[in-house]
């Protein structure tokens, strides 16, 4: 099978990567990123010598580079997207554009040069905003609360509208909030741990008491995997970790775990719209494919803070990055 990833140096698209190479079913793997601050060449490097693996630099708003890769692939999986919610609602504009018209130039070019192959948008379950109790289901209502979950909302009712006028063969997948390796130290957990180790200062917004249900990253990939060779076009499949913690009690853990002191927590302003908690039902994807998160938060959040450790290199590299990154992309 001829598969092309799109943002697979991210965090979960270079995990994503790590799983198919292992397969043999896959022939061909293509990998389509801008290589912004969120993706990192060193994150696939392991297949930089494999025939079977390809790595192209390159912008999802660029329609002709995205038409002549979509033309040769048998399923494309699109993980590629600003995902960072606090600089969606300081900077919306790339937002707007790498999401919503990134996805529309990938299912024109499915549309238009490879109408058979098939399609998986992978999302997030920030589409639904926030729930107080229970579980969204795959028929909740989208009711996004930042440009960020409102720039997937849109590419997932794009996707959606290209299976049900045009018949395309196109899934949509979410998930909870991931964490594991190669995760850029913006997001929660790597953060924290970057920052506790390193005896610092851990900002956590309001009170702490925002809700998540976390999902280990290599689990989230087996249940996209399994979508993409078994869920039914037109459908959408939840994958969530049944872990529901708030933030605070995430860092405090974090503390615990490497020795921090909790004289480091330091409470910062809330993020504007802050959605108190997120939460998944599952249940679809244990009937239709067989998928349950396999990964206790415990065993997982063991490894994640074992792999920052001894990707110290890795947490520089990458720290520096963004940093740059953000200083040229706010004009200093």
């Amino acid at each position: 099978m001829k598969v092309l990833v799109t943002g697979g140096c991210g965090f979960i698209g270079s995990n994503f990567v790590h799983l198919l190479m292992k397969d043999q079913s896959v022939s061909k793997l293509t990998n389509l990123d801008a290589l912004t601050y969120a993706g990192h060449p060193q994150n696939t490097s392991d297949f930089k010598d494999d025939d079977r693996y390809e790595f192209v630099e390159g912008d999802l708003r660029n329609k002709s580079l995205v038409f002549d890769l979509v033309k040769e692939a048998e399923l494309i999986v699109h993980f590629a997207a600003e995902s960072h919610v606090d600089r969606s609602i300081e900077s919306p504009d790339e937002f707007i554009t790498t999401n919503i018209v990134g996805s529309f130039n990938l299912l024109e070019a499915l549309k238009n040069t490879n109408p058979k192959a098939r399609f998986v948008q992978v999302s997030t379950d920030e589409v639904y905003g926030s729930i107080q109790e229970g579980q969204f289901t795959t028929k909740s209502p989208i009711e996004p609360n930042s440009p960020y979950s409102a720039s997937k909302a849109g590419a997932d009712l794009l996707a959606r509208s290209y299976h049900q006028t045009y018949g395309l063969e196109i899934l949509i997948t979410r998930s909870s909030n991931n964490y594991g390796p190669r995760q850029t130290p913006e997001k929660l957990i790597p953060l924290m741990i970057q920052r506790a180790t390193a005896g610092q200062a851990l900002p956590v917004y309001g009170d702490g008491s925002n809700v998540r249900d976390w999902i280990y990253v290599e689990d989230n990939c087996l249940g996209v995997w399994q979508a993409c060779k078994k869920g039914q076009a037109g459908k959408v499949y939840h994958f969530g970790g049944e872990c529901e913690k708030s933030n605070l009690e995430v860092v405090h853990q974090i503390i615990e775990s490497t020795g921090a002191n909790k004289d480091q927590i330091e409470f910062v302003k809330d993020r504007l719209g802050h959605d108190w908690r997120y939460a998944l039902s599952i249940e679809g994807s244990e009937k239709e494919l067989g998928w349950r998160p396999e990964t206790d938060f415990n065993q997982g959040l063991s490894k994640t803070i074992s792999w920052y450790k001894e990707n110290g290199d890795w947490m520089k590299a990458v720290s520096q990055k963004i940093e740059t990154w953000m200083k040229r992309y706010e004009g200093d």
